[in-house]
């Protein structure tokens, strides 16, 4: 019996597999998940943080929010006129920065740090936010309080509030100056949270950054207002932030540096007239000047 020709058995066979293993069109039996775009890159100073004498202290990325190092970060403690920086974000969220605020006679009987405004007088609220910034006036700041809720207390309630939207959940403030009042304090964690927000705000950002400038009011009488962060001139990255200082809270800086495309702040109370800037000046070095890139690994994932 002859056999007809034609391709081998084993070919066949072959074919017929390959055959059975092609799916039908439009229904694959692997499906790749298309790759995420990779998470923020992880960066930490090399070595130990430097030895501060700040009783309380905290730098954080401002990119991500981590913290790089904590020192009492949450103990409760007063903290001066940095919680201006929750005065400056209450009142640009509250409107425009170009309205105007009338000087009223109970604004310019506070102490100590101040323009020495004069009842009658009118600025805008941008020129008023300005002088808190770098010169840390006191009569500006109770003028914007009582022109954006009122009163004083109504504007703290504000603050309060704006806090607890932060997450700033170990702080209570009772006025937008920040001297002493028993029952308000907060910590260098939370003041760290509202800084990393408040820097995302050019209208609050770009003020802190000004050496001095000169004040013209109303009467033509020009006050010239030197900043108060002295880390602007000894540092070349700094970027500013708020000072404070009072007998109950020591010396304190909030203080940010930007430098090889990243930012940190590096919030620093109960420091010494003699150590708040270099302790604030170490903890930016050391955060900015020395890092250590760690990227992570991604995965590839296919599923059935």
């Amino acid at each position: 019996m002859s056999i007809a020709s034609g391709p081998p058995l084993a070919c066949l066979v072959l074919s017929a597999a390959l055959v059975a293993c092609v799916a039908p069109p439009g229904k694959p039996t692997v499906q790749q998940k298309p790759l995420a775009s990779p998470p923020p890159s992880v960066v930490t100073p090399q070595g130990s943080p430097p030895s501060v004498v700040a009783k309380r202290s905290i730098v954080l990325d401002v990119a991500t929010g981590r913290v790089l190092m904590a020192k009492n970060a949450d103990e409760r403690c007063a903290v001066a006129s940095t919680q201006k920086l929750m005065t400056a974000l209450v009142v640009t969220e509250a409107g425009s920065l170009k309205d105007r605020v009338v000087i009223q006679s109970t604004d310019t009987t506070v102490e100590p740090s101040k323009l020495y405004l004069k009842t009658g007088h009118t600025y805008t609220r941008g020129q008023l936010l300005k002088a808190i910034l770098v010169r840390s006036a006191n009569d500006a700041s109770i003028a914007l309080a009582r022109d954006v809720a009122g009163s004083v207390a109504g504007f703290a309630q504000q603050m309060n509030l704006r806090a607890r939207s932060l997450g700033m959940s170990n702080s209570n403030f009772l006025n937008p100056h920040g001297l002493t009042r028993e029952g308000q304090f907060s910590t260098a964690r939370d003041i760290a949270k509202l800084a990393r927000h408040v820097y995302q705000h050019a209208s609050i950002r770009r003020p802190m950054t000004i050496r001095e400038y000169n004040f013209v009011h109303n009467d033509g009488k020009v006050s010239k207002l030197t900043n108060t962060n002295r880390l602007l001139k000894r540092l070349p990255y700094a970027t500013g932030m708020k000072t404070g200082t009072t007998r109950a809270s020591g010396r304190c800086l909030v203080a940010s540096g930007s430098l090889h495309g990243r930012t940190v702040i590096a919030v620093v109370l109960g420091s010494t007239s003699r150590s708040i800037w270099n302790d604030s000046e170490a903890l930016l070095r050391w955060a900015l000047e020395s890092p250590q890139l760690v990227r992570p690994v991604m995965a590839f994932t296919v599923t059935n």
